[in-house]
């Protein structure tokens, strides 16, 4: 879902990196593995983009983490903003929080929940995965 305009636009804290979605954003999913928790400070919320959709409109300071064999992570370097998560597929993470306002998203599923850390519960009715894909 986007923007009642079909564009969505976001940034880091600082507002050096931009960006921009001329497309649909899918569902936002609610990650409990250990590298989001590690990265984010407790576990992430994160919707995905069409690569070709996805335009960055500031950059200078975006690095980028290469967290496993198979993707990466963007962060902004100045203000530390966690913003992507890439795995060099035809889509592109990017974590909800750093959306602007409206989103019109809803939060869809928790995944990773054998995961999570003890020190929350994952409380309410969505639907739970071990992994990204298998019924918890």
């Amino acid at each position: 879902m986007s923007n009642s305009n079909g564009i969505s636009t976001g940034q880091c804290l600082c507002g050096a990196v931009r960006y921009e979605v001329r497309g649909e954003l899918t569902a936002p999913h609610a990650c409990h593995c250990g590298q989001c928790r590690r990265q984010s400070g407790h576990y992430v919320a994160a919707t995905s983009a069409k690569r070709s959709e996805f335009t960055l409109l500031a950059d200078a300071p975006l690095k980028w983490y290469r967290s496993s064999q198979f993707a990466r992570r963007g962060f902004c370097a100045d203000c530390g903003s966690a913003l992507f998560w890439d795995d060099d597929s035809d889509d592109i993470s990017i974590n909800v929080g750093s959306l602007d306002l409206p989103t019109g998203l809803k939060l869809e599923r928790h995944i990773f929940v054998e995961d999570k850390a003890d020190y929350y519960e994952i409380d309410g009715d969505l639907p739970k995965f071990i992994g990204s894909d298998t019924p918890a």
